[in-house]
């Protein structure tokens, strides 16, 4: 009877390790899905706006006007948007530059945009890293079952001399506490998707240095035009004065019977010219208050005062080779568009690298038993080696698409360069006119101011008619409105320069003096 026993025993032991396993014990790991090869976007530009500043040749206004140049910044995207932020206040907000800056830098779409795709681009090269680094999970379970044994394909048991018709096993329990390990030990796929991944991650960052030199350039330039705005608000209402004094001149002439009534008409159609520029000036400035509030998220509704002025001080000369090579070595657009040449050129070997064999290993150690007073440890360890036999041309479809990525990066990277050097020499150019054309229109503005001096001399004395008058009044206003325009230009192209040359942040730190409270 003893062997018969022990056959039914073995039996009923196998029943129970089939069953066990059919109802969801774990099994040993057979090994790692062998990786497939990063495949980039075709282009690497992250930007999703531009800002840009420009240069055109302007209509002459009149015959005493010399401002021929005309200086604009252009923004587009996500750089024009901001996120208001904070409450308005009753009272008029002082704004300096420095601040206006701040807060471009803090709240300015174009900028929030670039930080949050560097943040991606960061979780995506950690989970490159991971994929490097050894997976480790621990088990901890128990379990208490009972197995029909007719779930399994059994209908009946024997046994020689013994029948055994058991149909339910159980219940009974076990449980299981371990850890399992798994590593890529050889991978050159992952090695070079990692690769790939922590180049796009750098040039993520150097976007974000970037998109901080387009912002300061766009909140610099969108002041700088209501500065001048300002000042040539203030100008007009100086010229509208000194019409209006005229005018007053003219009646009080006419009435004592000194000069003839088109002297006082001629006189109030230029008080009345004057009032209508003033108008539309104004209108200027408001509106240019509204866009650079938009830049710099400002709250809604909120009136500020610009606190900064615009002073002309002669610039230190620029040699144009010099600013050329600084822009080539500091410019982040540049540099960005050179790691992402090179992401694109890990990718393409990690897509060839799927031809090398990959080496892995996977092992576990586990307590398992009835009960923790009756357990044992097991363990499990497997290395194993991956290479391919045939994949149906899949390694070849993964290169030429590597290819074609990799063939439009290197074209931006070639573009890029070409257009630092374009904006470095565009730069250079208005910088040079605009340094010049400030001198030229200020020395006209005195001159200007000294011919209506001696016109409303002649005047008062009855040796001329207001013809004169309005014309000297005509230069004054157009000789002022020049001056404003070139020295706005020259702070513009200062600031413009910077950019081109990669440190804006540096060109607009002293560029206006503030007037403060």
């Amino acid at each position: 009877m003893t062997k018969p026993v022990s056959l039914t025993l073995i039996t009923v032991s196998i029943l129970l390790l089939f069953a066990a396993r059919a109802v969801g014990q774990p099994a040993e790991p057979s090994g790692l899905e062998r990786l497939r090869p990063l495949q980039l976007p075709l282009s690497g530009r992250m930007q999703t706006g531009s800002v840009t500043s420009g240069q055109a040749s302007a209509p002459v206004t009149s015959s005493g006007s010399v401002n021929t140049l005309n200086n604009s910044v252009q923004t587009q995207g996500a750089f024009q948007g901001s996120v208001p932020t904070g409450a308005p206040t009753k009272e008029p907000l002082l704004l300096p530059l420095d601040e206006a800056v701040r807060r471009g830098l803090a709240y300015n779409l174009g900028m929030i945009g670039a930080e949050h795709t560097e943040r991606q681009a960061r979780s995506q090269r950690l989970g490159a890293l991971a994929e490097l680094l050894p997976d480790i999970n621990g088990i901890v379970f128990g379990t208490v079952q009972q197995t029909s044994l007719a779930t399994v394909g059994f209908t009946s048991v024997t046994a020689p001399g013994i029948p055994f018709r058991q149909t339910v096993i159980g219940p009974f329990n076990f449980f299981n506490v371990g850890a399992a390990v798994s590593q890529r030990v050889i991978d050159v796929t992952a090695i070079r998707n990692y690769r790939s991944r922590k180049e796009t991650d750098l040039a993520t960052q150097l976007n974000v240095r970037d998109s901080r030199d387009l912002v300061v350039l766009a909140v610099g330039g969108s002041y700088l035009q209501a500065v001048s705005f300002a000042a040539r608000v203030d100008s007009a209402r100086a010229q509208l004065d000194t019409a209006r004094a005229v005018y007053e001149q003219a009646v009080d002439r006419h009435r004592a019977g000194l000069n003839a009534r088109i002297d006082v008409d001629r006189s109030q159609v230029e008080m009345q010219t004057q009032q209508l520029r003033l108008i539309s000036l104004e209108t200027d400035l408001a509106n240019q208050k509204l866009v650079l509030a938009r830049l710099i998220g400002l709250p809604l509704g909120q009136s500020f005062t610009l606190t900064t002025s615009m002073e002309y001080d002669p610039p230190t000369p620029i040699i144009l080779q010099e600013a050329l090579n600084e822009a080539f070595e500091v410019r982040a657009d540049l540099q960005a568009a050179a790691a992402q040449v090179r992401a694109a050129q890990h990718a393409r070997k990690a897509a060839e690298s799927q031809n090398i064999p990959a080496v892995t290993f996977i092992g576990n150690y586990a307590v398992a038993g009835l009960n923790p007073a009756q357990s044992h440890g097991t363990f499990m360890v497997s290395a194993g080696v991956d290479f391919p036999i045939w994949r149906g041309g899949r390694v070849q479809a993964d290169i030429a698409q590597a290819d074609a990525v990799l063939d439009q990066r290197r074209a931006e990277y070639e573009d890029t360069y070409g257009r630092v050097d374009f904006e470095v020499r565009s730069a250079f150019l208005a910088f040079t006119a605009a340094s010049e054309q400030v001198r030229v229109a200020e020395s006209n503005r005195g001159l200007a101011q000294r011919t209506l001096l001696q016109a409303r001399d002649r005047f008062a004395a009855g040796v001329t008619d207001t013809i004169e008058v309005v014309q000297a009044q005509e230069s004054v206003a157009v000789a002022e409105q020049d001056y404003i325009s070139s020295l706005y230009a020259d702070h513009l192209a200062r600031l413009s320069l910077g950019r081109a040359k990669g440190n804006a942040e540096q060109a607009i730190r002293g560029l206006l003096v503030s007037k403060g409270p």
